[in-house]
């Protein structure tokens, strides 16, 4: 029997490198996958040209889409990217704030409103710190060049949005360094932090921040997830199973090669000790699979996409999924 080709899109990570390098190989499937360093690449070819049969995707965009309907695409319970945000949080220092509530009123920067990470940055603000957003004025643009607006990607949530978009010969790292925006809120820290003394962040010490966050809540915020056509699913339910167990084994791979003392695969001098921090807060495993361990991570995004307006109510996790059966992490 000739086993299934499929073509999957994700970005570099360590848990999928396994698969890259055909150690693990998926069930009855034909695996080619495509490496891409850009998120927004891999979003944009999979939504407009169909380029794979399995990507990476933005889970706020996902949860978004599918609340609205006509979105025929499902995910797999695989959350390839997470990450804290307490230390994407980036502020003017001549802008008058000092703690998270002075947020209230300014002008904040933003590469895209409805990025995941801008999503749970605000969410985050409000329902941890107070922080209230009816005042603040938006400003969308390009995080360290300027950038051109796609309206074809573009979700906007209900209700009125005081947005302005930066204009076409400023970057978001030009308009926070000049005092021109007063904070900025991303995936990735702006050229700005590392070449103006002005621009600095709001949580200094973020690492004990976050983790105080994670002791708090046991969250560690999903960015993206991975997403199929349901004409594929339809077909071929059963390599959903068939992708989950392999991207499972691949991700415990990576663990284990990390975790190998004779020598240091990675360049962070203090790695062992990261991972017994690791193991002591998230018991081996920062970043479980499937519906259940995620369960609180994915309701809370949701939560916050309806607080934000992106949907009119909110969604049962288990209906955006494919079902996994006989397959446990």
């Amino acid at each position: 029997m000739i086993d299934l080709p499929v073509i999957m899109a994700c970005g570099p990570y360590d848990r999928l490198q396994a698969l890259k390098e055909g150690v693990i190989k998926p069930e009855g499937i034909d695996l080619r996958y495509i490496e891409i360093q850009s998120p927004p690449e891999i979003f944009a070819r999979m939504l407009k040209t169909g380029s794979f049969d399995v990507a990476e995707m933005s889970s706020a965009h996902y949860f978004t889409m599918k609340s609205r309907g006509d979105f025929p695409y499902i995910a797999l319970p695989v959350f390839p990217s997470r990450l804290f945000r307490h230390g994407f949080i980036f502020i003017n220092r001549n802008s008058g704030i000092s703690k998270p509530t002075d947020l209230a009123g300014k002008r904040i920067a933003v590469q895209e409103y409805r990025q995941s990470a801008g999503v749970w940055i605000r969410g985050i603000l409000k329902s941890e710190y107070g922080v209230d957003f009816s005042d603040v004025t938006w400003f969308e643009g390009g995080v360290d060049t300027p950038r051109r607006f796609d309206e074809t990607m573009d979700l906007r949530p209900a209700g009125d949005l005081n947005l302005e978009l930066i204009g076409p010969e400023k970057s978001i790292s030009d308009v926070l360094a000049s005092g021109e925006v007063n904070a900025y809120f991303g995936a990735r820290a702006p050229q700005a932090f590392f070449e103006s003394d002005d621009v600095v962040r709001l949580f200094p010490n973020y690492r004990a921040e976050e983790r105080a966050y994670f002791e708090r809540t046991g969250i560690y915020p999903i960015m993206h997830t991975m997403i199929m056509p349901e004409a594929f699913h339809e077909t071929h339910p059963w390599a959903a199973e068939a992708l989950f167990k392999a991207l499972s084994e691949s991700k415990k791979w990576a663990l284990e090669q990390m975790r190998f003392s004779g020598a240091q695969r990675y360049m962070l001098p203090w790695l062992f000790d990261d991972i017994d921090e690791m193991d002591a807060l998230f018991d081996g495993d920062p970043c479980p699979y499937g519906v259940e361990p995620n369960r609180k991570t994915l309701e809370t995004a949701i939560e916050y996409l309806f607080d934000q307006g992106f949907i009119d109510a909110p969604m049962e996790v288990d209906d955006l999924f494919t079902p996994i059966v006989g397959w446990t992490e």
